[in-house]
């Protein structure tokens, strides 16, 4: 009993620490390290396929080979990832809250957030669910957050600081007292190094406790607001737009600053939803929809020129297209739309099909299944699909999309998305800790990297863009630097803690214990005094001061953590 008590111990070290194949690099008693990963199965860093087997020995002779086609697939998973989330993710969220008839208030703190952290959302859950790669999901999320509160945060600054625009003190300080909690939270988690389920819900409930804070304090300004109008006769005539389903008396004047004219009457119009560009902060990168006015997408209503770039992105947009061909059918095929540019040959194979990857899925995860289950499974898949593709077929036009039964349609392409979602993040940290692995780079610095920068990309494109728009888009764009790391860490983390306390209930779930972890929590609550220190200051103007500090807070990071990684710098790694 005591043998099998140590040998547990020591898988569980192993676990925790993914120095997978560490005999790989010498590959003593083997010819080549092909010949060692055959000798050795179980080095394989998950995923569908096994990426270090594919370097070694696909790619034995020509290494130049393996390096070019990893990069180019990681690319390729960086957009699969980027563009899921911005075309289907959060097109079925959009559509769900306006079936749900939820006000902009209600949206803007629960689906918002969910559509716009999506990526290191089912990153971590990915991560987490590997066995050798949950260092990679917590080092992504915290690499993330300080990414886009330190370098996001600091170049908005330095490009508005000219033109002096202030933002909300109140919505500021509760923003960055909430983040400063969790992560005192977070580190007490680590210090201890196991959680268990209630631990790790009650980190989660974090978020909805601010969810709930939101919630009460945007009530109470909409109360002001409408007492104002009611009662206070305006500078300006001011009407409520009427043009969407969205929203209710409750929260119409939740973004009321952002203001529409162009009407025929020239009277400004309270928005009454939420735009389609906050949806996802993917979208400027990685979405494939076609905008009449390109600046449109980020609230922007210059016209010039605009005939000029439409042309040249037509010019483009064939070959991009047939580039993405290969990525974009297999989600056509399996992810149930219902948008303007209806197809009902791919709602009916969405419908028909979806049922059938499930089924793929579901036989290879399964590490027990017999040849019989799994044929089970595929019968199950393929009934399923057919009890869905012929109602779709005979009840639906080639026209337009359907009219009723919409939230059956939206419910699909939101579950479909999630699975694509998990696919592409497990591929994704699969890809990494190959890498790590041909490298000999701790997978871990790879996902407070590569990783964190790719998910943070779009982060970086949207709220720099849109606080360029000025005015009140600059408080939405600094709001979401602090509110979009703040949900990936609590709910992406917390989610992923949750799940992992289950797997191993009744027993704590061990967290992984990488001490550069608390150096990155150190940083990142660094950035956030910074902010919290000097923006008040400066009557909570953003300035140059704020933007340079923050992102030579970020440089002395990486610093810091390469130099660890390569042994130049100790700072007590395990």
């Amino acid at each position: 009993m005591e043998t099998n008590e140590t040998s547990v111990e020591v898988n569980d070290l192993a676990a925790r620490k993914p120095k997978i194949c560490s005999g790989l690099i010498e590959h003593k008693g083997y010819p080549s390290q092909c010949d060692y990963l055959i000798a050795h199965p179980e080095c394989n860093p998950g995923g569908f396929f096994n990426y270090i087997k594919f370097f070694y020995c696909s790619c034995q002779n020509v290494s130049f080979l393996g390096f070019t086609v990893l990069a180019i697939w990681l690319v390729a998973l960086f957009y699969l990832l980027g563009n899921t989330a911005a075309d289907y993710f959060c097109f079925s969220l959009e559509k769900l809250s306006s079936l749900l008839k939820m006000s902009p208030t209600v949206a803007g703190v629960t689906l918002l957030p969910l559509g716009n952290g999506a990526p290191d959302l089912f990153a971590s859950i990915a991560a987490f669910a590997s066995k050798n790669s949950s260092e990679v999901g917590i080092n992504s999320v915290l690499g993330g957050a300080v990414f886009v509160t330190c370098v996001v945060v600091g170049i908005i600054s330095l490009c508005i600081a000219e033109k002096k625009v202030q933002i909300d003190r109140h919505s500021f300080v509760r923003d960055i007292g909430f983040f400063l909690f969790c992560l005192i939270w977070l580190f007490l988690i680590l210090t201890v190094g196991e959680v268990t389920v209630g631990t790790a819900l009650l980190f989660v409930l974090l978020y909805l406790i601010y969810v709930l804070a939101v919630a009460l304090n945007e009530v109470g300004r909409i109360n002001i607001r409408v007492f104002k109008l009611k009662y206070v006769t305006p500078l300006l005539p001011v009407r409520w737009c009427s043009s969407s389903s969205i929203g209710d008396e409750e929260g119409d004047s939740v973004y009321a600053s952002l203001l529409e004219s162009g009407s025929k009457s020239d009277v400004p119009c309270l928005e009454n939803r939420l735009p389609h560009w906050m949806w996802a902060s993917q979208v400027a990168i990685y979405s494939d929809e076609l905008e009449e006015d390109p600046k449109s997408t980020w609230g922007w209503n210059d016209e010039d020129e605009v005939v000029l770039k439409e042309r040249s992105l037509f010019s483009c947009s064939k070959f991009v297209s047939l580039l993405e061909f290969p990525l974009t059918l297999p989600r056509q095929l399996t992810i149930p739309m219902v948008e303007e540019r209806w197809s009902k040959g791919y709602a009916v194979a969405s419908a028909t099909l979806a049922p059938i990857l499930l089924a793929f899925l579901w036989n290879t995860k399964g590490d027990d299944a017999t040849p019989l289950s799994q044929e089970i499974v595929y019968f199950i898949g393929v009934t399923f699909g057919g009890i869905l593709g012929v109602p779709a077929y005979l009840f639906t036009s080639s026209d337009h999309p359907p009219h009723r039964f919409l939230l059956p349609w939206v419910l699909g392409g939101f579950f479909m998305s999630i699975v694509w979602f998990y696919m592409i993040a497990n591929e994704l940290v699969a890809l990494l800790v190959g890498l790590g692995v041909i490298f000999g780079i701790k997978p871990s610095i790879l996902g407070l990297t590569v990783l964190a920068w790719g998910n943070s990309m779009g982060d970086l494109m949207s709220d720099i863009a849109l606080a360029m728009n000025g005015r009140d888009s600059v408080q939405i764009a600094m709001s979401g630097c602090y509110a979009g790391p703040m949900f990936n860490t609590l709910a992406g983390l917390g989610i992923s803690l949750v799940l992992g306390a289950w797997n191993k209930k009744p027993s704590p779930y061990i967290v992984p214990r990488d001490s550069s972890l608390f150096c990155t929590i150190g940083f990142l609550a660094l950035g956030l005094v910074w902010s919290f220190i000097v923006l008040p200051r400066n009557d909570m103007r953003p300035n140059k001061t704020l933007g340079i500090g923050l992102i030579m807070i970020y440089l002395i990071f990486v610093i810091v953590q390469v130099s660890a990684s390569l042994g130049v710098l100790s700072i007590g790694w395990d």
